[in-house]
């Protein structure tokens, strides 16, 4: 019996799963709750709802509650990230004239190579690149400006704004040569020959944090007990998910009308790990490619905060230790702890860590003896390092 309803936004991509799955399998109805989805067209309108209250919570972007807390947003309430919903899942394409361009110049579309990628990119594009992201303060646009940032393009290197079920046509009519977006419209591009995949994202950072379960401050600390539930029918959502035996059935419920409105087997590309990077039907295995719940995927790092911070701080020249620490601020790892505890989850010891410094799964402590992160390295070897950010 459910005793509240709360209205949650989300953008029709795959790893939407967490609140459709809670929604759909029963995870938010054992808490006692409701959950009516909303469908949205763009993170701006995501932002926009959030802020002025038309929505209790919003699948939302990783950076966009750091661009709000360090004043790069409208004016609205505080924004709190409570918890990950999803890591990877993005995928970089390029236009089918620069997938002949590449094939010419002998590239062979390994998909999990970001230096003979981006090589052959450069070699090709020719001094100029527009490249599509799906916000400007996204995890996409952070893996584009790490992959291709100081690669030589300079000026040449051109960042847009497409909202993800669009990525294709903008690709298809030339607006952008490339783009990195989520699945499932990466390999929409695919599907309708607008062009081939290069990269998937977690060859650029081993663990890239996608997208978060965002509040207003105002409602996760004045409503403690619906936020505490809604926090745990996701959490159990994204448990459910990382089970391998379940994805095709999640495939299946992500893509229905209401939801995706697409065939089935395009969701399941990206959350099976197998992917079609040509509209010759190459296939790529790409084991893990998103991840939902194992590795502590859903512990909100307040580290992670303060990276995103510095890099905002450093684009818009903002004061980067002041930035560092009003995004920490945000992400909610004492709600985490708290909501999620009761529930057995096990939890990290620390709530941040050196960024980028795992090559391989590690051992950590944790309240419960110890846990197993995944590698987190990103591909040129750089740290990052929250203590050093802040001071």
């Amino acid at each position: 019996m459910t005793d509240r309803r709360l209205h949650l936004g989300y953008l029709p991509l795959i790893d939407a799963a967490p609140l459709i799955v809670a929604h759909e399998l029963g995870f938010a109805a054992e808490e006692g709750l409701e959950l009516a989805l909303v469908r949205l067209q763009s993170w701006a309108q995501c932002r926009d709802m959030l802020g002025t209250g038309a929505i209790a919570a919003a699948q939302m972007l990783v950076p966009m509650p750091v661009a709000q807390a360090v004043g790069l947003g409208p004016d609205y309430p505080p924004f709190d990230l409570l918890m990950f919903l999803s890591q990877g899942g993005q995928a970089i394409a390029v236009s089918a004239a620069l997938e002949a361009a590449l094939r010419a110049d002998g590239h062979g579309f390994a998909f999990d190579d970001p230096v003979a990628a981006r090589a052959a990119l450069l070699r090709v594009a020719k001094g100029q690149l527009r490249v599509g992201v799906p916000f400007p303060f996204s995890t996409q646009a952070h893996l584009v400006r790490r992959w291709l940032d100081g690669a030589g393009l300079g000026d040449g290197l051109t960042i847009h704004t497409v909202p993800p079920p669009l990525m294709a046509e903008a690709l298809a009519t030339g607006e952008v040569d490339a783009f990195c977006v989520g699945e499932p419209w990466a390999s929409y591009a695919v599907e309708t020959a607008a062009g081939a995949l290069l990269l998937a994202g977690r060859a650029i950072w081993g663990a890239p944090p996608e997208k978060g379960l965002v509040m207003t401050r105002a409602f996760a600390d004045g409503q403690p007990e619906v936020t505490g539930r809604l926090m745990r029918a996701v959490w159990r959502a994204c448990r459910w998910l990382d089970l391998p035996e379940n994805r095709g059935t999640a495939a299946e419920i992500v893509s229905r009308d209401t939801y995706l409105n697409l065939p089935p087997e395009l969701s399941e590309r990206g959350l099976l790990g197998r992917l079609h990077i040509s509209a010759q039907g190459e296939v790529r295995q790409y084991p893990g490619f998103v991840g939902f719940h194992a590795g502590a995927v859903n512990f909100p790092w307040r580290s992670l905060a303060a990276l995103f911070a510095d890099q905002m701080a450093l684009a818009h020249g903002l004061d980067r230790p002041a930035a560092a620490v009003a995004a920490m601020g945000c992400f909610r790892t004492d709600l985490y702890r708290q909501h999620l505890r009761s529930a057995g989850v096990d939890l990290p010891g620390a709530s941040a860590r050196v960024e980028g410094a795992m090559s391989y799964p590690t051992a950590v402590a944790s309240e419960k003896g110890q846990m197993i992160l995944g590698p987190d390295a990103f591909f040129d070897g750089v740290t990052f390092d929250p203590d050093f950010a802040a001071c």
